[in-house]
């Protein structure tokens, strides 16, 4: 059997790989912003469908012929404890940014990384420095500040932020399952979570459906668009450049998120918001530079 002409690497191109990592963080984003505005006309359940009906749609026009291949999967059963984590993410991360900022939601998503570190001791069984255990605390200390338990104007809803924290737990939980999923074709693993996330949701759909007009249909096929634009933006991305290099712009998210969140709904982040920030991005980037240096490191000699 030969190998899939997709899954050839190509020539390394860094630059391409910026440029691949900044268009998804700005799909992902333009994605969240979508869903936001979506939230204020119809219910959780309904925005959450069209994000996955529709990506379903385009990921099946992707998959074209290559379809009976790509829908066979060496780790099904993975497969679909991924597409349930997805699933949950999208699910908890709708339900909070309908009550907190969009800059904010970006922010404490950025705890998913660290709470990828705490799942891998159990999961994975690795082992994790002291240093690392710092900037762990680190970035739960800037996740406090930006919440701002302290303020009256803090913590924005207690409830949105509860339901971020929880959605970057089932990113995080989504991240593992990815790590493990190393046979399977890129397209496999979103036609997977796509079509799960799909059939889920219109299974409930019936008792919270609101017959949208134009503009409705529109924000939700733009919001399937999006995702599905996103997920094969990373993938070139990778593809392009080592992940020393591209993961660092997955960062330029609160850029984007800053000001959407601004143009869009008049929300620009408080300044603990942008402290906080800088903890979990710098906490973030530490361990990551940390991970790259080990990884890179010859194995002793026994």
């Amino acid at each position: 059997m030969t190998d899939s002409p997709a899954l050839k690497p190509p020539v390394e191109n860094r630059t391409a790989g910026i440029l691949w990592m900044l268009a998804t963080m700005a799909c992902f984003v333009t994605l969240d912003t979508t869903m936001k505005s979506e939230l204020t006309r119809y219910s959780l359940v309904q925005v959450t469908w069209g994000r996955f009906f529709f990506a379903a749609l385009f990921t099946l026009a992707l998959c074209g012929r290559n379809l009976p291949r790509l829908i066979r999967s060496h780790a099904p059963r993975l497969q679909l404890s991924r597409s349930v984590f997805q699933t949950m993410t999208t699910f908890t991360f709708n339900t909070g940014l309908s009550l907190v900022p969009l800059a904010t939601a970006s922010i404490i998503m950025f705890l998913a990384p660290v709470l990828v570190t705490l799942l891998s001791i159990p999961v994975l069984g690795e082992r994790v420095s002291l240093r690392r255990w710092l900037a762990i605390g680190v970035a739960f200390l800037g996740a406090a500040v930006v919440m701002e338990p302290w303020s009256a104007g803090g913590m924005g809803s207690g409830l949105g932020m509860a339901a971020i924290l929880l959605a970057a737990l089932f990113n995080a939980a989504y991240q593992i399952t990815t790590r493990q999923l190393r046979h399977d074709d890129p397209l496999t693993s979103l036609l997977f979570t796509v079509a799960f996330g799909a059939i889920a949701t219109t299974l409930i759909l019936p008792w919270f459906w609101e017959w949208p007009d134009l503009k409705g249909w529109a924000l939700l096929a733009a919001s399937g668009a999006l995702g599905t634009l996103g997920h094969m933006f990373i993938i070139r991305a990778y593809r392009a450049a080592p992940a020393s290099v591209v993961a660092p712009f997955s960062y330029s998210t609160l850029v984007w998120a800053a000001l959407l969140g601004w143009l869009v709904f008049g929300d620009w982040p408080r300044a603990a918001t942008w402290v906080g920030a800088v903890l979990i991005i710098g906490s973030g980037l530490y361990s990551f530079l940390h991970e790259h240096r080990r990884m890179r490191q010859p194995p002793a000699a026994t």
